[in-house]
Formats: structure tokens, sequence, C-alpha cells
């Protein structure tokens, strides 16, 4: 009984050393705005899954540091801006050249929308007929005694 209650109490040991604790939801909200830089995978720092991440876990420290001296998401999110610019960021800015990631699917969709559009209205029409011209008949004679002497070439 006494190896069993130790037991318990070193696994609960171990497990208060298991990062989770600092998983709060004011870490994840703020952490949800910044991306993971640790090349590994392409989450954010507030559901990175990854349980050595060298990126991640002093992110997640950093973020608690920075709201226990009171500075409020934006301030500790411009902070990671500062310190890695704007790749730190898990979702591009909507201002200047970076409003492009934003308008240009859209966009493309729409693009792509019309351009079928038009394909199928141009398949659906009937090909109007050129104007045919009054053929001559003495062209026409020429033509058919021209083959006629090529036919008789072939016997």
């Amino acid at each position: 009984m006494l190896r069993a209650s130790a037991l318990v109490l070193l696994a609960a040991l171990a497990m208060a050393q298991v990062s989770s604790e600092l998983i709060t939801p004011e870490i994840r909200r703020i952490g949800s705005r910044l991306a993971c830089l640790c090349k590994s995978c392409k989450n954010t720092v507030g559901d990175c899954a990854m349980l050595a991440c060298h990126y991640s876990k002093p992110a997640r420290e950093r973020i608690r540091d920075g709201q226990a001296a009171g500075k409020s998401d934006d301030a500790i999110v411009a902070g990671f801006v500062t310190e890695h610019g704007r790749q730190a960021l898990a979702l591009p800015p909507n201002d200047g050249f970076s409003s492009l990631a934003w308008w240009m699917p859209p966009m493309m969709v729409g693009f792509g929308l019309a351009l079928i559009y038009w394909f199928i209205r141009r398949m659906r029409k009937p090909a109007v007929p050129a104007a045919v011209s009054a053929i001559d008949q003495k062209v026409l004679d020429r033509y058919k005694e021209s083959i006629e002497k090529d036919l008789a070439k072939l016997d």
C-alpha cells in the first residue's frame, strides 16, 4: 500500500513538471496570434503540441511573464513582432502590401468563375457561318478539268 501511494505521489510530481500549466486560456488567446517559428510545425504558439519545442515553450513563458507584468495583448504581440519581424504573426496584417494576402484569393476565385462563364457562353453560341461568295463557274470548270487530268494519270 505504501508503494502504491508513493508511486501515485511520484506520478503527480512528474505531471507537475509538464508545461501544461503554461497553456492557460489567456496564454492560448495571445499564442493563437503568434506563429510557432520552430520550423518543425505549422502551428501557432497557442496550439503547438510539440513537447520539447524550442520556440513555443519560451514564447509561452514570455507571454505569461508579460501578462504578470500587466502588459496588454497587443503589447505582448508587438514585442514578438519587434524581435522576430512579421513572420512572428500567425496571420498577415491587413495593411499595405500584405493586404494582397487577403484580397487575392477571392479575386482569383472571381476571375476563375468569370473565365468559366465566358468559356461556357462561347461554347453554347451557335457558330455563325461565314458569308459564302458566289462561285465563279469558269473557276469551277477549271478545277474540274484539273481533277479529271489527275485522275486520268492515275489509270
